[in-house]
């Protein structure tokens, strides 16, 4: 207890001291531009009052600019005094352009505000600012706008993973999954993202749609490699979703069916500071099998599935904003004749908690709270042999970040994340009857366990040139019951060769901690299992070489060759029957991807395909 409350101690200290331990640094940014002003604030949209996600906010002839984070933050300084006409674009949205006075040493907080624009399938535009300020290296990550994502259909059905599907170096097992293989990985290695909770099976359908309602969410991304030391405990990538504020301006209300489930949501004000959105999904399967005659010879099964998303967001004042996210879902299918009857059941729960504060000019600050489960239960009773599995993982985590815009080519990124787990597994089987529920004789397997985990990590983007620019990171990790220690550096590289080709590179080491148990095709009964003493840890190591290019204006070329060396990744024992550690479940090996990808995009102006947007700044 001693040892977990040093490490906790230790997180908070490295994080809320961001600002004095960096102090020597932001002094020697701070003479790039003598006398230089700050400009930093939020954009929104004009009819919601929904902040944005990546939008940019463009200095032109100062050489300034910045995109908007997860909350729809930005901050750019040492502008140099004087008067500038200032850009913010985002997809579907018109261009908006203030002109505006710095005064030296002028701090200047504006939330910018943008109008819809139209936008249809048959033309997107897209407006790419090239003067934009290199802050942070972006490699093999693709941004998907909403309103296009709601353009790709599945059955009826949009869907994020299976939108996903389209980018290269994304694959599925079959036709009937939505699992991710990004780049070689398999989907456990995957970081999912909801609000800043983890969802541990995302799928419906046992697989073939996500459990993602399109109507709730703002902002898809996902990283296929090379990701930055703020994230860690997956191998492969992150995918990161945002759920929608709520409307700040007035009541609203959306129903729609679809064939394969409708779905509704409601969103308003909450008072005149805050927000409120609840959506839901459900399929009718049940409801319409419900209706039809009962035949004991012949039995359909009795399949159903419901998602629901809730958030609160609301202003504490003009530099604290709090935000209540939840999500839920489940999948259900019975049958009962003929001599058997079995049932099947599958839930995801997820909440979080979030305070964002603006502590000064320069830095950004947050605070939150997630806890997430996910259980399933299968039970089968087939003339007389019982069979019954279940499973379950509970996490809670605590995240603080602290963002210090430095300076004009100076980012700081640092934070603390620690992790309680819990994890129940229970195989009973038998003939007439079930074993003893907690034995582990013949017939029973039982691993119950709790455990705790902690990571500190830090990272710097630095422009040294108009040309050349790093980012650097490294991440700690430490996992309580098996005492493992992990050091995680993350690094990457860019080079400016010209007006329209860059080069980037990036490495780094990244480990796993939970392993999961699963048949690739199906995502009915995925187990997760923690690392105990028995079993190493998992390791991913990364190397990305990515050539971006413009060989036709307003259109991106990208070349990616990567190679991915995994050690310690496990793959399911089917034959085990008694089972008292991690060990006993899993075969472990060692294993490498590597492979090229070449992705072409019309990056401005219309286009009728292409599906997400590539950031690098």
């Amino acid at each position: 207890m001693l040892q977990r409350t040093l490490l906790l101690l230790l997180g908070f200290t490295l994080v809320f001291s961001a600002q004095t331990s960096f102090a020597a640094v932001k002094k020697a940014a701070a003479q790039t531009i003598e006398n230089g002003a700050t400009l930093h604030g939020y954009v929104q949209d004009a009819a919601t009052k929904e902040t944005l996600i990546s939008a940019t906010v463009n200095i032109k002839s100062a050489r300034r600019g910045a995109f908007t984070n997860k909350n729809g933050y930005f901050s750019i300084n040492n502008i140099p005094p004087g008067k500038y006409t200032v850009t913010i674009s985002f997809l579907g949205y018109k261009q908006l352009e203030r002109d505006l006075i710095f005064e030296p040493k002028e701090s200047k907080k504006i939330t910018f505000v943008l109008e819809t624009d139209a936008i249809s399938t048959a033309g997107i535009a897209v407006e790419a600012e090239r003067e934009i300020e290199k802050r942070q290296i972006s490699i093999s990550v693709v941004n998907i706008p909403m309103k296009q994502l709601t353009q790709l259909r599945v059955g009826g059905e949009a869907d994020v993973f299976r939108a996903l599907q389209f980018l290269p170096g994304i694959l599925t097992s079959s036709q009937i999954s939505s699992g991710l293989y990004v780049r070689g990985g398999s989907p456990d290695q995957n970081l999912v993202l909801l609000d800043g909770s983890a969802v541990y099976n995302p799928s419906h359908l046992f697989g073939f749609i996500s459990t993602f309602n399109p109507e709730a969410i703002k902002d898809v991304e996902i990283i296929k490699g090379g990701y930055p030391a703020e994230y860690g405990n997956r191998l492969s990538a992150v995918l990161n979703l945002t759920q929608k504020d709520g409307n700040r301006e007035h009541f609203e209300g959306l129903a729609s069916l679809g064939l394969i489930s409708s779905r509704a949501s409601l969103q308003g004000p909450l008072g005149a500071d805050g927000s409120w959105f609840l959506g839901g999904r459900r399929t009718y399967f049940d409801l319409l099998l419900g209706a039809m005659p009962e035949d004991k010879e012949n039995p359909l099964p009795n399949f159903g599935f419901y998602d629901l998303n809730a958030k609160i967001a609301y202003d504490l004042g003009t530099n604290d904003k709090v935000f209540f996210s939840g999500f839920m879902s489940r999948d259900h299918l019975t049958l009962d004749g003929a001599g058997l009857e079995f049932g099947l059941g599958v839930g995801n729960r997820a909440g979080s908690i979030r305070w964002t504060h603006i502590l000064g000019d320069e830095l950004f600050t947050t605070v939150n709270f997630s806890a997430s489960r996910y259980d399933n239960e299968f039970n089968v009773n087939n003339s007389g042999f019982k069979f019954l599995a279940q499973n379950s993982i509970a996490d809670y985590t605590l995240k603080l970040e602290a963002e210090w815009f430095a300076g004009k080519d100076l980012t700081v990124k640092a934070g603390y994340e620690g992790s309680r787990f819990a994890f129940a597994y229970k195989q009973l089987f038998g003939k007439d009857s079930l074993p003893q529920a907690g034995t582990n004789t013949a017939g029973a397997v039982n691993l119950d366990n709790a455990d705790y985990t902690h990571a500190v990590f830090g990272q710097a983007n630095y422009q040294f040139t108009e040309q050349f620019s790093v980012q650097a990171g490294l991440r700690w990790n430490y996992w309580d019951s098996s005492a493992i220690t992990t050091w995680d550096p993350r690094l990457a590289l860019r080079y400016q060769a010209s007006n329209e080709t860059s080069i980037k590179f990036a490495y780094g080491i990244y480990h796993q901690y939970l392993r999961l148990a699963t048949q690739p095709d199906f995502s009915f009964f995925d187990t997760w299992l923690p690392t105990d003493n028995s079993v190493s840890a998992s390791k991913a190591t990364h190397y990305i070489l990515s050539l971006q290019t413009e060989p036709i204006t307003d259109y991106s070329l990208n070349f990616d060759v990567y190679y991915k060396k995994l050690e310690n990744i496990s793959e399911l024992n089917l034959t085990a029957t008694t089972v008292t550690k991690v060990s006993d479940l899993f075969f472990s090996g060692s294993g490498e991807a590597y492979g090229a990808e070449i992705f072409l995009q019309k990056k401005a102006g219309n286009f009728g395909s292409g599906l997400g947007e590539v950031r690098d700044f």
